[in-house]
């Protein structure tokens, strides 16, 4: 009875809303404007398709719960058009409703019988507003999703052309878990024959094929600059005879990036808004160096006024590259920059040097990746007299979003192991990957009588400081290494100042790093070569937006000058060791005759330095404990 009085009171409720909404109506007919749609109509005409909020609430609660590393974020699990559809077919349902000849009472009881009729929900007006700030999420979030048909759901790429078949159905969790595929790309899809011709590259065909490539991209660079020269002569020159009173405008894009950073920091919407537009209407990714620069510094400072940093962060890193295109951009930077060569060079032969006379070498490398460094150092000990040592390698790396965190360095173990048996090399490789500051010694799995070897190249910057967590997952992984007694430590790290917990600080700290990274790739490598673009936007764009928009643990980016390692290398236990003067020579003089005039190689308290204008950016050291 009670229910049957409730449902009276509403239905009289909801004739005197109707009433209202007919007189409404009229006076907006007599002012000649079209009278807007009712919310309450359109929230109440999505309850006839079946299709109610609450049911997304409950597709949210099962998905996230299916996988620990979801955001929670509805934009996370949710395909916009999926969502577009569904707002869609509200607004064609709504208008159609309010134009229909029905009677009241059949309205009010198919209303009645919906989904989030008045006998199912608390308050009509709650959930009115709730489809509008639900369409306002949604173009909001849509800013900030790809272009493409795949879309990026829970550290997944899924086809979201497939969402729009599954209006009329529940999605249930196991579907959706077939529907998903990984977002990180393996490299067995790539031919063996590939990586052979670009991870060979010391000696014989490999070295020439590479000094080739070098050669090619220096013409094609210069070139390039002619050409660009030329068309601005053509454009901004002077011509004989005549005056120009036109003047090319200069724009500073690192001014008008520091302004807008300071705008943000101070919250000042307008005046960051109109910096941003400045910015946005002078920088592009196809652009020169500076262009390019502040067209991803600019996605950072919008990010982060929009509170957005942490989930397209997460959408970048989980961004599918493909293995093919990957194996191209870490060629074309082992040939226009020697970093990545350097260091690996000097690894290597520190290692080969110090362990000539062990007939058992195990590597524990932090942060192995894709183990690329270690195919040249296979072929090295396969020409060692007296025959190959049996090789060990324990490849450490955090783990991967979805339901194989180990998969990339198994995949590492897999091809180093076919490398190893190409150069008749004994060969036994384990895997790890979880969050380093959790390993245990007993999970390396150490034997007795073997060199044992540390190596960590430009890693540990992804680990959390003492300004996030007072026993900081850095000073326990040199605890770990210090327990493990390695009999060296071979150490690279990042040289940056931009992990300061002070925004405008940070911002100015990591666009003075962005800046040399970019002019390098600009003084090196042809504007529109794709490996150059996949390397801004895929490892130096998303690495900025971290810095720029994300703070907090999501802030994973948090490099320190070489000198601050030193004392945190020395307050763990280990004692700093030179390198051999022979590879610090040897290494010298491949940058000096091989590379850009512009490139820095030095040593300051026996740390190979590397840089670029001046600019340290690299560094690498050897240690051992006390």
């Amino acid at each position: 009875m009670l229910m049957e009085e409730d449902m009276e009171e509403k239905t009289h409720m909801l004739q005197e809303s109707l009433d209202f909404q007919a007189k409404e109506k009229s006076f907006y007919d007599v002012l000649g404007k079209k009278y807007p749609p009712s919310p309450q109509q359109e929230s109440a005409i999505i309850s006839q398709s079946g299709e109610n909020y609450d049911d997304i609430n409950r597709y949210i609660s099962t998905t996230s719960s299916s996988d620990g590393s979801g955001s929670g974020y509805l934009i996370d699990i949710v395909g916009s058009r999926w969502i577009q559809s569904r707002v869609d077919t509200a607004s064609d349902l709504s208008r159609s409703c309010v134009s229909s000849s029905n009677s009241l009472n059949n309205f009010v009881d198919g209303f009645s019988d919906s989904p989030i009729s008045p006998l199912q929900i608390r308050d009509m007006y709650s959930d009115s507003q709730l489809v509008w700030n639900f369409r306002k999420g949604v173009d909001e979030a849509s800013k900030f999703l790809p272009s493409g048909s795949k879309l990026l759901v829970n550290g997944y790429v899924g086809q979201d052309e497939d969402r729009r078949g599954k209006k009329n159905r529940d999605i249930d969790l196991e579907e959706e878990r077939i529907c998903k595929l990984p977002a990180v790309s393996a490299l067995s899809d790539v031919p063996i024959e590939e990586f052979d011709g670009m991870l060979l590259h010391t000696v014989g065909d490999g070295q020439r094929r590479l000094a080739a490539h070098r050669e090619d991209l220096k013409n094609a660079t210069s070139k390039g600059t002619q050409r660009n020269g030329q068309t601005k002569g053509r454009g901004g020159g002077k011509g004989r005879g005549k005056k120009q009173n036109r003047k090319k405008e200069v724009i500073d894009l690192r001014t008008l990036l520091i302004t807008c950073a300071q705008a943000v920091a101070a919250d000042d919407r307008r005046n960051s808004t109109e910096l941003l537009r400045q910015i946005r209407q002078h920088s592009s990714p196809y652009g020169d160096g500076n262009q390019r620069l502040a067209h991803y510094f600019a996605d950072g400072l919008e990010a982060r006024m929009a509170g957005t940093g942490s989930q397209i962060h997460k959408a970048l890193v989980n961004k599918k590259t493909t293995a093919a295109d990957f194996l191209k951009a870490y060629y074309t930077y082992l040939a226009s920059s020697p970093f990545r060569k350097i260091s690996n060079f000097t690894s290597n032969k520190t290692i080969i040097g110090k362990s000539r006379k062990a007939t058992r070498l195990h590597v524990i490398d932090f942060g192995i990746l894709y183990g690329f460094q270690y195919v040249t150092l296979i072929e090295h000990l396969a020409g060692r007299v007296g025959g190959p040592p049996k090789l060990r390698i324990t490849g450490i790396d955090f783990p991967q979003p979805g339901f194989r965190p180990a998969e990339r360095i198994e995949e590492t173990g897999r091809r180093l192991a076919h490398y190893a048996e190409t150069f008749k090399v004994p060969f036994e490789y384990h895997s790890i990957a979880q969050k380093w500051e959790t390993i245990k010694v007993e999970d390396l799995k150490i034997e007795k009588d073997e060199f044992l070897v540390v190596n960590c190249l430009y890693r540990c910057k992804n680990l959390l400081d003492e300004t996030v967590v007072a026993e900081s997952a850095r000073s326990m992984v040199l605890s770990l290494i210090r327990k493990i007694k390695p009999d060296i430590f071979i150490h690279g790290i990042v040289n940056g100042a931009y992990s300061a917990p002070f925004f405008v600080t940070r911002f100015r700290e990591v666009l003075f790093h962005f800046s040399a990274m970019f002019d390098m790739l600009e003084t090196n490598v042809p504007r529109d070569k794709p490996e150059r673009m996949l390397i801004e936007r895929e490892i130096f764009g998303r690495e900025a937006l971290n810095v720029i928009a994300c703070e907090g643990w999501e802030r994973v980016e948090r490099p320190e000058t070489y000198k601050q390692w030193q004392v945190r290398d020395m307050k763990a236990g280990f004692m700093q060791i030179p390198f051999e003067r022979v590879v610090m020579d040897r290494a010298m003089d491949k940058v000096r005759t091989l590379y850009h005039k512009d490139f820095v190689i030095d040593e300051d308290n026996q740390w190979l330095l590397m840089g670029w204008k001046g600019r340290i950016i690299y560094a690498i050291s050897c240690w051992k404990p006390v």
